[in-house]
């Protein structure tokens, strides 16, 4: 694992994204890493603008901004277009082709298209699960996040649903294989 990672996500709220960051949080301190998580959002109590930053690594923390993450989870097409030039070639732009019709063939990073609201109407039918199956998509990708961890964080943050929760977590951990 690098000394230094860095996760935005993006969407509107509604989706979970406040949550997901929480989630990756309470895996990095499981795990014994340092965490820092900022959370903004808009005025509007459902469907504003959300975004959730976390930083986890293996030292002290000198800054809890995202300045340059290596990876940026794009939940919205206005989540996207905002942050996507933040990248760097390096990091991974995870992106859920529901919201997020056209990329940015320009971006030097590369895109992965994870359908979560798709998988979640099919396999649930409800939106709900949509954040948990891209957890389980993270703790595939995210060097350093440990799998078991990650799903012992969703069930202690998500109160409710721990069945559904464990089948979405392992539907988007197996998502592409």
């Amino acid at each position: 694992m690098k000394n230094r990672i860095e996760i935005v996500a993006s969407g509107f709220g509604g989706q979970g994204v406040v949550r997901l960051g929480q989630i990756i949080g309470e895996t990095g301190v499981k795990q014994g890493l340092h965490v820092t998580m900022l959370k903004s959002h808009g005025t509007e109590m459902r469907g504003g603008y959300v975004r959730s930053q976390v930083v986890l690594s293996k030292r002290i923390i000198d800054s809890p901004m995202c300045e340059s993450p290596d990876y940026f989870v794009a939940l919205s097409k206005g989540a996207y277009d905002r942050f996507k030039d933040t990248v760097p070639k390096e990091g991974l732009i995870i992106y859920d082709p529901a919201f997020v019709e056209e990329i940015d063939e320009s971006l030097p990073c590369p895109h992965k298209a994870f359908p979560a609201k798709d998988l979640s109407m099919e396999h649930f039918n409800n939106p709900l699960f949509a954040n948990t199956l891209v957890l389980g998509n993270m703790a595939k990708l995210i060097e350093g996040l440990e799998k078991d961890v990650v799903l012992e964080s969703i069930l202690m943050v998500i109160p409710k649903f721990h069945d559904r929760n464990r089948q979405a977590f392992q539907l988007g951990y197996d998502y592409g294989n």
